[in-house]
């Protein structure tokens, strides 16, 4: 029993610390408590922070390429891998659909064609073509024929007592009210302004000019006139005070062809 007690005692020999190894030990133990006191955790390796931000940095640069080559990508699947049942019913119901709207289309179409049809006229007809300044006698949807014209300048003109006129032709339908012969001028005020001169009396032989219509006038009310034209080289220009000038083989034909009541349709 005795030689036991010794052998244990001879076993459990004394450990001394060095002072260098006690107070790393304490410092350690120091921080530990520390930081459980404080709530912090202990601080990340640089290799651990230095993985983490590679990490999202390529998270982020795949993502972004995801977003762009999304509609690529999608058509390459659509264009490999088999069509589903879904997407088939989806183009037959969008095939089906736009076939609907085309024969909607198709109807509304055909009835705008009845009702031109039905508004055109069966008389004669004059067109007249502002923007190319072009004028096509018409009967039904039969050319009579086809010249050149002058139209408004859209010139804007002051005068001192604050009036002004704007030379537009006016665009619509209209109709011819009268039709004369050897047409003489009424000159308006805007006729004296415009040459810097005195503004004469209403029914003053002053206002009033022959010649200068040619050999007919066919009136569109509001002053606006179909006529001849003593400045023929300007024929295809817009250069009128608002009315259609014409030359001397289109006026005759534009004359014996419309009646008064004949439409003037002027875009």
């Amino acid at each position: 029993m005795s030689d036991t007690i010794e052998k244990s005692s001879e076993s459990l020999q004394p450990i001394y610390l060095r002072p260098a190894e006690t107070g790393d030990a304490q410092n350690a133990a120091g921080a530990i408590s520390v930081r459980e006191k404080t709530g912090e955790a202990p601080a990340a390796p640089n290799a651990a922070r230095k993985a983490l931000v590679v990490g999202l940095g390529w998270g982020l640069a795949f993502s972004i390429m995801t977003l762009l080559l999304a509609p690529v990508l999608r058509e390459w699947a659509f264009a490999i891998l088999p069509e589903s049942k879904f997407t088939m019913q989806l183009r037959t119901r969008d095939l089906k659909g736009l076939q609907r709207e085309a024969l909607r289309l198709e109807k509304r179409i055909a009835g705008l064609r009845r009702r031109f049809i039905l508004k055109t006229p069966r008389v004669p007809y004059l067109v007249v073509n502002t923007s190319e300044n072009r004028i096509r006698v018409m009967a039904g949807n039969q050319l009579l024929h086809e010249g050149v014209c002058s139209t408004g300048s859209y010139v804007l003109l002051k005068a001192a007592d604050e009036r002004q006129w704007v030379f537009f032709t006016p665009r619509g339908r209209l109709q011819v009210l009268g039709k004369r012969v050897n047409p003489v001028w009424a000159k308006p005020d805007w006729a004296f302004i415009e040459e810097g001169l005195p503004v004469p009396p209403l029914g003053s032989p002053e206002r009033f000019e022959a010649g200068v219509l040619g050999e007919y006038a066919l009136e569109l009310g509001d002053g606006y006139l179909i006529h001849g034209t003593l400045y023929k080289r300007m024929l295809g220009m817009p250069v009128t005070h608002g009315c259609v000038r014409l030359g001397d083989d289109e006026l005759r034909i534009v004359y014996r062809n419309l009646q008064i009541g004949s439409k003037v349709f002027i875009y």
